[in-house]
């Protein structure tokens, strides 16, 4: 493969009239090629009106409109406007497509390094948590959570990724195509292990890229207890099926040599 080059980058919002400029501006210096899609869930504060507004103003300085609004009539989620996102770009026949916060903490400034990894695998994550990742501005309990999250994640499900909760990441069009999207429930980290267990088992290359994770400064995080919860359980779950999986498998082999020689 070679690196994507019709990119779109899908930034979820709720209430991000704060830091949406900023990361937006910051895109558009960095990958000015790629088009965005903002995923706004009915902000009350408005970010969807502000999106239009850059969007007009982005659109009559470089001739073409490279910032694209989706409104949703709620909070209905992050795992389900990156599938909405998904959709989208899958039909409008996008190479590659980023998943990326609005609220700064992915930088923009690491993009182009994600994307140029892009003809080496399907899904290119970038990685706190690999040689030359780091986190920036984190009290040690976040940085203990989270790396006590992904070492869960890979005992339960036998994931070999550093990172599997990271939100940064390029997938493939292609890969994102062999995917049951359709399928797909979860939200915040769970929805992140999701996807990247569903591209192992598609069979996908998946590549980590180290990259600076800094704390947003503006606004407020999104992340909740609830949302740690549902990805603990799920994680759980998903790793005794697997698991039962992998032991009915064995058993189905083991019988299958037995047979002959009961014969």
């Amino acid at each position: 493969m070679t690196p994507a080059s019709h990119v779109l980058v899908i930034v979820p919002t709720y209430n991000e009239r704060e830091s949406l400029p900023g990361a937006l501006a910051r895109l558009a210096a960095a990958v000015p090629d790629a088009d965005v899609l903002v995923v706004d869930d009915g902000s009350p504060d408005g970010t969807g009106d502000l999106t239009e507004q850059l969007s007009e103003a982005d659109a009559a300085e470089r001739g073409r409109k490279a910032i694209h609004l989706m409104r949703r009539s709620g909070k209905l989620g992050l795992g389900t406007a990156y599938i909405a996102g998904f959709g989208w770009a899958l039909e409008r026949g996008y190479d590659a497509v980023v998943e990326m916060d609005a609220d700064g903490s992915h930088r923009a400034e690491d993009l182009p390094a994600l994307l140029a990894r892009s003809g080496d695998a399907e899904l290119v994550i970038g990685s706190r948590w690999v040689p030359g990742g780091r986190v920036v501005n984190w009290p040690w309990r976040r940085e203990f959570l989270s790396r006590g999250a992904n070492t869960y994640c890979r005992i339960a499900m036998g994931i070999p990724v550093k990172d599997a909760t990271a939100g940064f990441r390029v997938y493939r069009t292609d890969l994102l195509r062999r995917l049951a999207l359709d399928e797909v429930d979860s939200h915040g980290y769970g929805f992140q292990v999701d996807m990247t267990w569903r591209a192992l088992k598609a069979g996908a290359r998946v590549i980590e890229v180290p990259i600076t994770f800094v704390e947003r400064e503006q606004g407020v995080s999104k992340m909740s207890s609830g949302i740690i919860l549902e990805a603990l359980v799920n994680v759980a779950v998903w790793g005794t099926r697997e698991r039962s999986r992998q032991v009915a498998g064995a058993f189905g082999r083991l019988l299958g040599r037995r047979t002959p020689a009961a014969r």
